[in-house]
This record gives structure tokens, sequence and C-alpha cells, in this order.
């Protein structure tokens, strides 16, 4: 099938790209569309993964606060490759599986991100019962509109 809509495609090397067979973002024409972004390192690895118990449930949600920096890190290398920051950012939609625990840190998180105390940009929170990986608290994914 032709593609008609000129993408350009943005990666970032995760084995889970290859394994589930997805773009980390997407842009169209000035708009950049990203994946849910996660914690994890240059390898792949997940950074804070959460404790689990033996049936595979978290047992602590205290590395929400690094899983949202990394996350927040990671969007920023990827939005690098298009030549965009956080600053471009229009919507973010921010998963979580312990409310209360995103809640604690989250604005905190934002605004360092963000390096303000009032992100310019829309932004909803979901509570989940769990995430790609068991040990994930935390995926976000951004609309971006790029400088023309």
């Amino acid at each position: 099938m032709q593609n008609n809509l000129n993408k350009k495609l943005g990666y970032l090397g995760t084995p889970w790209e290859e394994a589930y067979g997805y773009a980390q973002a997407v842009q169209v024409g000035n708009m950049l569309y990203v994946s849910g972004q996660l914690s994890h390192d240059s390898s792949g690895n997940l950074v804070g993964p959460a404790p689990l118990d033996a049936a595979g449930k978290v047992t602590d949600t205290s590395n929400m606060d690094v899983q949202m920096r990394t996350t927040y890190a990671n969007a920023a290398k990827l939005l690098a490759q298009f030549g965009a920051t956080l600053d471009q950012v229009v919507e973010e939609v921010v998963y979580v599986t312990d409310m209360d625990a995103a809640f604690a840190v989250a604005g905190t998180v934002r605004k360092v991100a963000y390096g303000t105390a009032k992100p310019a940009c829309a932004s909803s929170i979901l509570e989940t019962p769990r995430l790609a990986f068991r040990e994930q608290l935390v995926e976000i994914s951004f609309t971006v509109v790029l400088q023309e």
C-alpha cells in the first residue's frame, strides 16, 4: 500500500520497537505524534522498576518519581530527532498505575521537565491497572506542533 502522507518516523532503538512493530514518533506535516514513552535506558532496560510480589503485582510505587523523570528525559531525546523540545508539546496523556503516587510527584516532575511553573500544554492523567511491563508505573504520550 502506498503511503501518501509523507511520514517521517522516529525510533529510540528499543527491543520492543521491533517486537511490537511501531515507531516511537510519526511526523506528518508540522505535527508530531509521540507514542507512549516510558522509563528506560539506552539498552531498553527499565529504569527504576517497581518491585513485584510473587503474583507479579507491584508492591511499592515509590519509584514513580524516577520513572516519570526518566520518561520525560526520553521524550526530550526523541523530540530532538525532529528538532523539537518539550516547549512544543501541545498535549500529553499520562498513564499511571497508581494515581496517588503519581499526584505526589507529577507536579514537581512536570514543572522541571518543561522548565516552567505552568507547562503550556493540555494534560490528561489516567489510571490503568497495568502498563506494558509489570514493573512500569508510568507512560506518557505527546502531541507536538513543530516549527514551520
